[in-house]
């Protein structure tokens, strides 16, 4: 089962991170044939979309838990749960709000890129995690209180966004604001029951932390039951002494 599962994170790392590699291979060969001149710029803008931020996060994520898996340190350190924890939800929120919202949908300044670029960091990936937190051996019982502790990676971007957005100039559009999603965009946001404009920021911000922090509660819901565990027995951090190494 241990042997199992390292290779799958090997495998799965592997894949994210050749996803992503070749997707900002084919947006700076865009870039290039396009002839940007600030393409330092146009690279900071690919990394600052939360799906790539994500997709480099898991992949460090699953080469550490295959490593803790291979040693058969189990149950896994408490850092590296929460560590795990947060990946899963972001995935599981970044693979839905795809799939239903964005799917489809032009990225600026990126090229086309390849479509199983997108399916490896918008599909697999998520299922991948998935899958991983409901059956690979030794995952911790979290405490309830990590579930606000993993609001702080997406409440730090939307932030950084919206802050970094009117100081960077769209080279594709010719004009001094950039966005990673419409739905951050003043100017195009635009939802069915509130006024447009930075009130529907504000409404899709929010509406987005609620769902991370759904996901979030989920994900400690399971860590917090037995599902898919076979053969070690659930630790709880919130039963460990302060002193506890992590």
């Amino acid at each position: 089962m241990r042997s199992t599962f390292v290779l799958l994170r090997v495998l799965v790392a592997a894949a994210v991170l050749t996803a992503t590699t070749v997707s900002f291979l084919d947006s700076h060969a865009f870039w290039v044939e396009a002839r940007f001149r600030d393409r330092a710029t146009l690279a900071a803008n690919f990394f600052s979309y939360i799906t790539v931020e994500v997709c480099l996060l898991a992949v460090v994520v699953l080469l550490i838990g295959a490593v803790v898996l291979a040693r058969g340190a189990l149950p896994e350190p408490r850092w590296f749960a929460w560590l795990r924890a947060g990946v899963v939800t972001y995935m599981v929120v970044i693979g839905v709000v795809y799939n239903l919202l964005l799917r489809g949908t032009v990225v600026t300044g990126a090229g086309a890129g390849q479509d199983w670029t997108n399916e490896v960091m918008h599909v697999v990936a998520p299922l991948a995690l998935i899958l991983d937190w409901l059956f690979a051996p030794g995952r911790r019982r979290l405490s309830w209180a990590v579930v606000p502790a993993l609001l702080a990676f997406p409440v730090a971007w939307f932030v950084y966004t919206i802050i970094r957005a009117p100081l960077v100039y769209d080279q594709m559009k010719h004009e001094q604001v950039w966005y990673p999603y419409p739905f951050l965009d003043p100017r195009l946001a635009d939802p069915p029951i509130v006024p447009g404009g930075m009130i529907a920021v504000v409404f899709y911000v929010v509406a987005m932390t609620a769902v991370f922090a759904s996901a979030g509660w989920l994900t400690v819901l399971i860590s917090r039951r037995s599902i898919g565990q076979r053969g070690t027995p659930a630790v709880s951090a919130e039963k460990e002494p302060v002193n506890a190494a992590f």
